[in-house]
Order: structure tokens, then sequence, then C-alpha cells
């Protein structure tokens, strides 16, 4: 039994893409900064007969995430998701935005990958095949002068995972990026936690290009 891997455990779309994986047979391994979401998390998914573990980990920290993703009883990671949510303080207008603001968000969309797909490549090597799925909101592909940070970072994210997606191919590693241009909501056709799920488990199963969206971008 393999790995699905979450960094960015969250009640919203974390839990539904831990479900999902979960229901397909793999053990899940739910990263988060806050051990009390992980407890409730796993209790919940525990219900659902899906075999959970919650790592506290902060993306920020390099040696925290490395720590979560190589635990020595966590399994081979064979699918992993990169969707933690940004902070705040990322998404400032792009003339208030100075060159420090931009240390955090690079930290968070650039390291924080880089740091999750050193940890989890060698075992999806071994195994022979993997997963690297990255979630991002539209300013990936459609920079937005009033969120700056993410803007910036989550470009630089893309280009990584596009690199990735090309070297990694040969080796039966997959790597695509999921752009959900609006708000996750429950209430949402194409943007709803659970449609966000399976569209995420059919991007693993088809293994077929690189970028999706949930929906159109808007005009």
């Amino acid at each position: 039994m393999t790995t699905f891997a979450l960094v960015g455990a969250g009640p919203g779309l974390g839990l539904a893409t831990a479900r999902r994986f979960g229901a397909a047979g793999h053990t899940v391994a739910l990263i988060s900064r806050k051990a009390e979401k992980l407890d409730g998390l796993t209790a919940e998914l525990a219900r659902d007969d899906v075999q959970a573990r919650g790592f506290t980990a902060d993306v920020l920290d390099i040696e925290s995430l490395t720590a979560a993703l190589t635990a020595a009883d966590l399994g081979p990671v064979e699918v992993l998701q990169y969707s933690p949510v940004p902070r705040a303080d990322f998404m400032k207008p792009v003339l208030d935005t100075s060159a420090d603001d931009l240390d955090a968000p690079l930290a968070f969309s650039v390291k924080g990958p880089v740091t999750c797909v050193n940890a989890v490549l060698p075992g999806m090597r071994e195994l022979g095949r993997g997963t690297l799925l990255f979630v991002n909101g539209s300013s990936a592909v459609r920079p937005n002068p009033k969120v700056a940070g993410t803007s910036v970072a989550f470009a630089a994210e893309s280009a990584y995972a596009r690199a990735l997606h090309d070297v990694l191919a040969p080796e039966n590693i997959h790597v695509a990026q999921l752009i959900v241009p609006g708000a996750i909501r429950p209430d949402a056709e194409h943007s709803s936690p659970d449609v966000l799920a399976q569209r995420l488990y059919d991007v693993h199963q088809q293994r077929d290009g690189f970028r999706y969206y949930s929906e159109p971008l808007p005009d």
C-alpha cells in the first residue's frame, strides 16, 4: 500500500482529496502547521475507514517539512499534493511590495515544493511510478497587481513544476498543476472540494498533460 501525502491539510480541499485518495486504497499523510487540526482531520477520515496520520510541519521550515515526508513509518509516497493556503500578508499590491516582502512567498511556493519533491522523489523512483500535484490560484498564470507576492511566487512554482513535468515523464512520474480561478466553496459547480478532489484523482489516473483548470479564467 502506498501513501498519498498532502502538504497543506485542511477541512476543505485537503480533506476531500485525502478522502478520495484514501478511498482508492492509499494510506494518507496529512501535513499541517497545527496539530489540533490534524487530530480532527485524521479522526474524520478514520470514520470513513481511511488510514491517515498527521505530521506537524511548516512549509517555511525545510527541516520540519523534510522530516514529515521522510518519517520512517510513513511508507512510500506515490502521490504528493502541494496545496497550502498562502498567508494574507503575501497579497500586497505590487507598488506596495518591497524586495523583502517577496522572501516568504518565494520560500512558500518555491523552496517548499523543492523540499517536498526532493524528499519523496527517491521513493517514487524506487516504486517506478509517482504523481506530483500542484494546486494554485489564477495568479499563477495571470499576474494580478493586487496580489504581487502570490503572483510572483506562484509563477515561479509553475515554472519549477513544468520543468519537473518535462524531465520526470520518462521515469513514469507525472507532474501536473491544477489552476482554481475562484474561491473553493461547497456550493461551487466546478470548484467545490469534492469536485476538485475528483479532478485531481482523475489527473493522477489519466497522466496526460501538465496544466488543468477547474473552470475557464474569467475575462
